[in-house]
């Protein structure tokens, strides 16, 4: 009987053992460094929290974003993702993996760049939109994207349509409009 109590500690032991070790390997692999941000990080400064969310809340009170091509460090969470700049301004987003279709490791490969991303070819109205956060009558989708952040997948399934969905704060949705043409033509209170 004694025998059989030291192996069952030995083997809880070895268990233990491997999962901290198991665990600090995937932590190790959630974790990116020096990636640039592609496109406009949107958060809100709330009871002394700065959070983000997967759905791009784009004008809530406290709102202010992150400008695309910030130098930034990705750790990712079952449900949740850190954005850290060298500044210090640390900012953690709320993810849905359900709703996004997607792992955090995942959306944070899609919304960053190893390097820092060139958008050379952006009309006069893209750049104004970009540089303010917002959506603007005239922009490209790829102005729009850049301004406000990739839109969440489960409003926006496809980048195709002609139709975009974002979010003021938690509850409140508009909808940028684009025409045939790939221009913004409205956007929907």
């Amino acid at each position: 009987m004694k025998t059989r109590g030291w192996m069952a500690l030995w083997l809880c032991f070895v268990v233990v053992a491997c999962c901290s070790c198991a665990s600090e390997e995937a932590s190790s692999q959630a974790r990116r460094e020096g990636v640039y941000t592609r496109y406009n990080l949107h958060y809100i400064v709330e009871h002394g929290f700065v959070k983000g969310s997967f759905a791009n809340w784009t004008d809530w009170p406290g709102h202010a974003f992150l400008p695309y091509n910030s130098k930034v460090r990705a750790e990712t969470w079952i449900n949740r993702i850190r954005f850290e700049t060298d500044a210090g301004l640390a900012i953690m987003f709320e993810i849905n993996p359900g709703r996004m279709g997607m792992s955090p490791s995942q959306y944070v490969d899609l919304i960053t760049s190893p390097t820092p991303v060139a958008y050379d070819d952006l009309s006069d109205v893209d750049r104004q939109g970009i540089e303010a956060g917002k959506a603007l009558v005239g922009m490209s989708k790829e102005g729009v994207k850049i301004a406000l952040g990739y839109p969440a997948r489960h409003r926006t399934p496809s980048l195709e349509d002609n139709r975009w969905t974002y979010w003021r704060g938690r509850h409140d949705i508009y909808v940028v409009e684009f025409d045939a043409d790939g221009k913004v033509a409205r956007i929907a209170q």
